[in-house]
């Protein structure tokens, strides 16, 4: 049976490393697996306002649609300024609304990430850890994958070209694979 992993971005730039890192993720998604790549882009800023008058936007119930088939989620974090990026951090706040925490609840996560920095993004995915306690999802930290000096990696299409890192992130990739 096809495990699915809903895969998330938490950068909108469109050459973007971490969704690059995202895309070789589901191209080398190991045999029996498959890497769904969504979309934070049409989420709107939070406001409890907007959703009493008019409900959760479309995309965050397409986004909650994806979460609930999806066996495991990968989230591909940027780091910004030593933490989760905003943009990322308001998409996870809006897919825990309504039915949507429930969702969460035993859901296997993982998270990635690159930066151009040398510590790739340790910091921001370490600041992740507290939302998936709260969301009570299951954390997965049978492995890191931290893509430092982005720069040198990626292409100028945002595609990670690198073979050690690319080999990296396949055996990351089935060791979260294995576990679910």
């Amino acid at each position: 049976m096809t495990k699915t992993i809903l895969g998330l971005s938490g950068s909108l730039r469109r050459a973007s490393f971490n969704s690059g890192l995202l895309r070789a993720a589901a191209d080398l998604a190991p045999e029996g697996v498959t890497v769904q790549i969504g979309s934070i882009r049409d989420v709107p800023l939070y406001d409890g306002d907007l959703e009493k008058a008019e409900g959760l936007p479309a995309a965050v119930t397409r986004l909650q649609a994806q979460l609930q088939t999806a066996d495991a989620v990968l989230m591909v974090t940027p780091e910004y300024n030593n933490g989760m990026p905003g943009v990322f951090k308001n998409a996870i706040d809006w897919m825990s609304r309504g039915p949507g925490l429930k969702l969460w609840v035993g859901k296997p996560v993982a998270v990635i990430g690159a930066s151009p920095g040398g510590f790739g993004t340790v910091l921001a995915q370490s600041h992740w850890l507290p939302v998936l306690r709260t969301l009570r999802a299951a954390h997965w930290g049978g492995g890191r994958m931290m893509v430092a000096r982005a720069g040198d990696l990626f292409d100028e299409n945002g595609t990670l070209t690198d073979a050690d890192s690319r080999e990296k992130l396949a055996e990351f990739l089935r060791g979260f694979a294995g576990s679910l």
